[in-house]
């Protein structure tokens, strides 16, 4: 008896558990529903992916999305040249680490803790901007009807070869931050020495420069320049449109997590709070 007694009691605790959860997240929604039903999102996330995220917010909230995407540089530059300008546009950014943290330290989110969050590694959790969603890699992608078998690179170095001079494409890091980041990282896996003459002789193999990771493989999928340096994830993205594009294995690859932040004074805050509660979660994430 004592032992159901406790049962009894664990799971009426599970109920009242999930019950809160459930009435917070629809006085959120309550709330975003006066302010228009509305929420502002910038952020590098695919258009594709971005819409599918948006459409199942619609659907289980009546909030609709306006999706802005740009290069992680662009919205940095935007998100804080409005809040600098006094006018924040914006309720939600989402994008890389570096430019998240730029903007952080700018001041231009607010703090808030989505009980989502709870369902992520330790890990995964940084102290100032939360769970990080995903990681994105950054490798060698090629257009496998321009090049053949026998001339796919085998490392970062092997570009600079003869063979690629024309036909290498990649994001101008005098534009794009993720790039400058990856260059600047690039000794973690060739040593200082390695990756400060693999930054020299790749200006100087004066590869076509583009504004930003996506442009970069567009340009290879259709073989216009077929080797490029982008996410590697792209390979797969295009392939399912179906692009001929495959990635090269390199023994080491770099990085970036990627985060999600509510805008400081942003004109929907609620609205922003729940599309990151939905965001971070389980059918979001699927």
């Amino acid at each position: 008896m004592q032992r159901f007694t406790s049962l009894l009691a664990y799971t009426l605790s599970l109920f009242s558990l999930v019950t809160s959860a459930s009435g917070q997240e629809m006085t959120l929604i309550e709330a975003a529903r006066k302010e228009g039903a509305r929420v502002v999102v910038y952020g590098s996330m695919e258009t594709g992916i971005a819409e599918s995220i948006s459409k199942a917010f619609l659907k289980k909230t009546d909030i609709h999305v306006d999706y802005w995407r740009a290069s992680a540089t662009k919205v940095m530059d935007r998100a804080l040249n409005e809040y600098r300008a006094g006018k924040p546009l914006f309720d939600v950014v989402l994008t890389i680490a570096e430019p998240m943290r730029l903007m952080q330290r700018a001041g231009i989110f607010a703090r808030y803790h989505s009980p989502a969050a709870k369902d992520y590694p330790k890990g995964t959790i940084d102290p100032d901007l939360g769970p990080s969603f995903r990681k994105l890699m950054i490798g060698v992608v090629y257009n496998k009807n321009v090049i053949k078998p026998a001339d796919v690179p085998k490392s970062l170095e092997d570009l600079l070869a003869p063979t690629y001079k024309g036909k290498l494409v990649m994001p101008d890091p005098t534009q794009h931050t993720t790039t400058t980041q990856w260059l600047a990282n690039l000794h973690k896996l060739m040593g200082k020495e390695r990756a400060d003459r693999y930054i020299r002789d790749l200006a100087a193999a004066r590869p076509l420069l583009v504004e930003s990771l996506l442009p970069s493989v567009q340009r290879a999928s259709t073989g216009e320049t077929p080797i490029c340096i982008t996410l590697v994830h792209y390979a797969y993205v295009f392939g399912q449109k179906g692009a001929s594009l495959d990635h090269v294995r390199l023994p080491q690859m770099l990085g970036e997590n990627s985060y999600v932040a509510l805008g400081n004074n942003g004109p929907h805050p609620n609205s922003g709070k729940a599309f990151i509660d939905f965001f971070l979660g389980e059918e979001s994430m699927n």
